[in-house]
């Protein structure tokens, strides 16, 4: 039987990944598609069953029941069940069952297989059924994607490289023969510089030189180099401050390919880069604001190509460094150079590089022992007060805790911090735990970073050393718990404004957040992202493997959803939070989110049994 295909379009749009679909394939959908009843008890189809469609529940209720008799998913009106056949073999490993009697839309193979083709973020959505486990998928080779992805995928490799006896002439000759804009200058085993035509240009011609002369005379020696595993962005990012259009890629200090502008233009615009490109050469606050305000429309590019949620949080998190860096050098301009060293720190989301659409702003400001209240105060005041004003402009609002520089409390010289860190571990107190949580986060933005690094060291090394201090930060880190129910169900917020939903912020992520930051100090782990801490406390053995994996696996879930939820709140003109209903979720992306909690949940426990 045929639907109305109007009718089809009103009834998918209300549902994801349905709605990100424009109009005109909505109507396709409903034109292809087909109607198919099954009473209650009976199957859409049988284990072994070559499937070639996909389908919608309409009206009732479907389960995935395994061969032994489990019911594996659920599936209520708008969700759609097949989906993981279709995108393996396409033979059935599950019966799909009627509940009750169940009405179903049903969509050929190769129309699905189009449209994820076709719509990024309608491919994303389904791209994580690929995987047999949990772990999320790789990202799709679109715009915002290439960013994520290492150096090696985009690099021009076997690049021309000449000795540096080599003299001008012949490297010339080189560029007009290959027809390209730079060579290498070294050996197959070692990189001394780098040549360009625009070096010809400024260092040759410009200055009447013999061309008969040495390249090592005019190139540019030792040049900034990355490695082949280093990501496109961070790259960009440094291409974009140096103001250089060619980047050497080494490989254990030998030349294995080169990364130009024009690869990155050939390949697809960064729209990320571009935005802090921005940021670093504008000044007046308003148009600083323009750019940040086009952060949600990043975040749903972002997830929509399928980037994972652990560089997102990378790439968002280095536009609020960006701004940071800026306001900081348009308070120096405005103030004057600053009268003693300083740093300027970052911690909370920022300084763990986890930020989202939704962020305050966490920070302060470490300072030279020279520093003196009378004499240099009124200066870091001001300077303090310009940085947060702008940021809180942007959208990054004052921390409710007054956690910022502006508090005199976190504005001070190192030796006032160095007692701050190690009272709070003699003394570990509920406020000490807190604070301390929050200061273990911390990551140099600008300025002089010598004041913290030994600072930071001592300190991770102080605290591991103290079994005390140790037991009060695992009982800080239970304090967040999963929503999981008695009978693991969701544990929905019963009253108010978020009513029916879950925060996925401090009920999903936060809880993890903690358990990595009690794993890395049991190690004395340096970095303060969440994720590079589970990584290290494995490879550390101060959590073991099986552990790792499943938590770094929950975080990821977690993570992904809670991006997802905020896309697509961006998508329907919203304002981006944490709080999720579930039902906005597949019955599959249900259990797998239930399972990610239940994993917390007994990580906690097993921590809360060795504190004990």
């Amino acid at each position: 039987m045929t639907p109305d295909h109007t009718e089809v379009r009103t009834f998918l749009a209300r549902y994801h990944p349905f709605d990100v679909l424009p109009e005109d394939a909505l109507d396709r959908l409903g034109q292809s598609g087909s109607l198919e009843d099954v009473q209650a008890g009976d199957a859409f189809y049988d284990v072994g069953h070559r499937l070639e469609a996909l389908y919608v529940v309409l009206a009732g209720e479907v389960e995935l029941v395994s061969p032994e008799g489990d019911v594996i998913s659920h599936f209520r009106p708008g969700e759609a069940f097949g989906a993981r056949t279709l995108l393996r073999d396409g033979i059935a490993a599950l019966r799909a069952v009627a509940v009750r009697d169940t009405q179903a839309l049903a969509f050929p193979r190769k129309l699905f297989e189009d449209y994820l083709k076709a719509f990024p973020a309608f491919g994303a959505f389904f791209e994580r059924l690929k995987q047999q486990g949990r772990r999320p998928s790789a990202a799709v080779d679109t715009t915002n994607a290439l960013i994520s992805a290492p150096l090696r995928e985009v690099m021009t490799t076997d690049p021309i490289v000449i000795a540096p006896d080599a003299t001008i002439r012949e490297a010339a000759e080189v560029l007009g023969q290959k027809g390209i804009s730079c060579v290498l200058v070294g050996s197959d085993h070692r990189l001394d510089g780098i040549l360009t035509t625009g070096d010809l240009t400024s260092r040759v011609l410009a200055k009447g030189l013999d061309p008969s002369r040495p390249v090592s005379d005019v190139m540019t020696k030792d040049p900034l180099s990355f490695a082949p595993d280093a990501l496109v962005f961070d790259a960009m990012i440094e291409m974009s401050g140096r103001h250089i259009g060619h980047l050497p890629v080494v490989d254990g200090g030998r030349p294995v390919g080169i990364l130009t502008k024009t690869d990155l233009i050939r390949r697809q615009s960064v729209s990320a880069v571009f935005m802090i490109s921005d940021i670093g050469r504008l000044s007046a606050l308003e148009d600083l604001k323009g750019i940040v305000s086009q952060i949600p429309q990043l975040l749903a590019q972002l997830v929509g190509s399928g980037v994972e949620a652990h560089k997102v949080g990378h790439l968002i998190t280095s536009i609020a460094d960006a701004l940071t860096r800026r306001l900081l050098k348009l308070g120096e301009d405005r103030f004057g150079p600053p009268p003693v060293p300083y740093l300027w720190l970052a911690c909370g989301s920022q300084g763990r590089r986890e930020q989202t659409g939704v962020s305050d702003q966490d920070n302060c400001l470490i300072l030279h022992d020279d520093y003196s209240e009378a004499d240099h105060g009124a200066y870091f005041t001001d300077l303090a007060k310009f940085v947060s004003d702008g940021l809180d402009a942007c959208g990054y609002y004052y921390c409710p805790g007054e956690m910022m520089a502006t508090n005199p409390k976190w504005r001070q010289p190192v030796k006032v911090w160095r007692n701050y860190f190690s009272g709070w571990i003699a003394r570990p107190d509920p406020m000490a735990q807190m604070l301390s949580s929050v200061m273990f986060d911390l990551r140099p933005i600008v300025g002089d970073e010598t004041l913290y690094a030994g600072m930071h060291r001592e300190t991770l090394e102080t605290a591991r050393a103290n079994s005390i201090f140790r037991a009060h930060l695992i009982a800080n880190s239970l304090k967040h718990t999963p929503p999981l129910s008695l009978f693991r169900g969701f544990a929905l917020i019963r009253s108010g404004e978020h009513k029916d939903t879950v925060d996925l912020k401090h009920s999903g992520v936060v809880p993890i957040v903690d358990l990595a930051r009690v794993y890395a100090l049991d190690a004395a782990i340096e970095p303060v992202n969440t994720r590079e801490r589970l990584v290290a406390a494995r490879e550390a053995g101060s959590l073991s493997t099986s552990g790792a994996d499943d938590l770094i696996d929950a975080y990821d879930l977690i993570a992904g959803i809670r991006l997802e939820h905020q896309a697509r709140q961006v998508r329907e003109g919203k304002k981006p939070d944490n709080f999720m209903a579930p039902n906005a979720l597949s019955a599959l992306e249900r259990n797998h989110l239930k399972d990610a909690f239940g994993v917390v949940k007994t990580m906690q426990s097993a921590l809360s049994s060795r504190a004990a």
